[in-house]
């Protein structure tokens, strides 16, 4: 549908039609273009300089002062016009201040860090604090356990091409995002992350399988891609984008992992329409997630690892039936505790 025409000789929706700022966030300009905590930012010294003048000006010159007020403005300037990763040089400091102040040791203790035994003998160095994570467990369907935040399930989409379709399907792809977006009626997260790409284990892979190939034109070809890809990853740093969408449900509760995989599926068949795969982590999948959003230059966690909270037992041990010898340390125990069976414990003993 195109529209009723108008005098523009433009369908009705394209003149109704409103572009709204990407930046929805972005704070209210009050007066020369700064927002109102830039204006209180560069208000404080301000201030300070103007009383400082008021009450020495008669005392000290004017050059004197403005070279002592000069470093003074200088930094409220860069705090307050400074920006670094879209975030001003205010937060950042801020946030600075707040991680100088915090322990530089953690561990993970729930119930709280016991004090050493005093046999252990006294440790100058400041104890660890508690780390305290907002993800509490992550259960065998998938969800993950935010305590009083609720429960949240992790989903990765696949990435579109964007760049590469015509307009008329960029402007498809994007209403269909929209719609998804305007249906929402309960918190989700989209986090686009950039992880680095280790690629020696595919270089050893086509090293290992070149031998193999029929022809020794395409074991060459194979030895030549395994080049190409191991001086590429010399010479440059390698990312790969993951697209995850966190679907969280604030009120938790033992209902919560069938609302959220009901909320996914919606989610699934919305962004299906804009060409977009949805699919949802099991367990493995979404710990390995966690994992790397917390440390994300680690190594990936090994395949076949139990759980953190997993309880590891091992078989019971099985000893060689062989009746006691007289007179051996083994006689008296065996016989004491109504054994039949005994643990052979010096090499080469026999029966």
């Amino acid at each position: 549908m195109t529209g009723r025409p108008t005098t523009s000789g433009r369908p009705a929706e394209a003149e109704g039609r409103v572009q709204i700022t990407a930046d929805v966030d972005r704070p209210d300009k009050i007066l020369l273009g700064l927002t109102a905590r830039q204006l209180a930012i560069l208000a404080v010294p301000a201030l300070g300089l103007w009383a400082t003048y008021a009450a020495t000006r008669h005392h000290l010159p004017l050059t004197l002062l403005a070279a002592l007020g000069a470093p003074v403005v200088l930094g409220a300037l860069g705090l307050a016009l400074g920006r670094r990763d879209g975030l001003g040089l205010d937060r950042l400091l801020g946030f600075a201040l707040a991680q100088a102040r915090q322990p530089r040791r953690l561990v993970p203790a729930p119930e709280g860090v016991a004090p050493a035994p005093a046999w252990a003998g006294h440790d100058p160095s400041p104890p660890p604090a508690p780390l305290r994570l907002p993800v509490r467990a992550v259960g065998d369907d998938g969800t993950v356990d935010l305590g009083s935040h609720g429960t949240a399930l992790v989903a990765e989409a696949q990435t579109v091409s964007f760049s590469l379709r015509t307009p008329a399907e960029q402007h498809a792809l994007v209403g269909a995002f929209g719609r998804y977006l305007n249906s929402l009626a309960a918190p989700v997260q989209v986090v686009v992350r950039s992880q680095p790409v280790d690629l020696g284990t595919r270089v050893a892979a086509l090293r290992a399988e070149a031998g193999g190939l029929p022809h020794p034109a395409l074991e060459a070809a194979a030895l030549a891609h395994a080049a190409f890809i191991e001086d590429l990853a010399a010479s440059r740093d390698l990312l790969a984008r993951r697209v995850l969408v966190v679907l969280r449900d604030p009120a938790g509760g033992p209902d919560a992992p069938a609302r959220l995989r009901r909320r996914a599926a919606d989610a699934a068949a919305s962004l299906a329409a804009a060409g977009i795969g949805l699919q949802i982590l099991d367990t493995t999948a979404a710990t390995a997630a966690l994992h790397g959003a917390l440390d994300p230059w680690a190594p990936p966690r090994p395949p076949g690892l139990s759980p953190p909270d997993a309880l590891v037992t091992g078989r019971p041990t099985t000893h060689a039936a062989v009746p006691a010898r007289p007179g051996h340390p083994a006689n008296a125990a065996s016989a004491a505790g109504g054994a039949d069976t005994v643990e052979i414990d010096e090499p080469g003993a026999a029966p």
